[in-house]
């Protein structure tokens, strides 16, 4: 079993990702953070150094890894399934979970925290707003492809268990 779970920056992927894996016994990654370890640099700094096509061809081949691993669950990033196929291949190696966050809703989780998101650093409120209806509208393609859509108003601790345990 492989759970790879997608959405918008602030939708808490990793936070329930985290909570989900804890409470089902399985094993829990986040994407972002393994391709920071390996480039031993933050995100910000490779996207600033290296650019985002450097970025989504490591992200691509740090996600497609996950073909030798079983029982987890893989936090992605907002991008990752944008990109080089990655959606098509996340439902062909496991079940895909989108937790779907308004822009409003995601404008309240990212706004402290715009300084660590290098895509929102240089923006006041409105033009964060304005950037997340817009990525939106070019991601939700992708993002509605997912096996099984959460809204994130809707969830808790138990919220996967219909997805681990059908």
């Amino acid at each position: 079993m492989k759970i790879f779970i997608i959405g918008f920056m602030g939708s808490g992927k990793t936070h329930w990702g985290k909570l989900w894996a804890q409470k089902s016994g399985l094993g829990f990654y986040d994407l972002d953070a393994m391709i920071e370890e390996e480039e031993q640099r933050v995100i910000e700094a490779i996207f600033h150094k290296n650019g985002e096509a450097y970025f989504r061809s490591k992200e691509k081949d740090t996600l497609r890894t996950f073909s030798q691993k079983e029982n987890c669950i893989i936090a992605c990033g907002g991008g990752t399934p944008c990109f080089h196929d990655n959606m098509e291949w996340m439902n062909a190696n496991g079940t895909t979970v989108y937790l779907k966050a308004s822009p409003k809703q995601v404008l309240q989780r990212v706004e402290d925290e715009k300084d660590k998101r290098p895509l929102l650093k240089k923006l006041n409120a409105a033009e964060i707003l304005f950037f997340i209806e817009q990525k939106l509208k070019e991601r939700e393609p992708f993002y509605n492809q997912a096996k099984v859509i959460l809204p994130v108003v809707e969830l808790g601790t138990d919220s996967i268990k219909g997805i681990i345990d059908p």
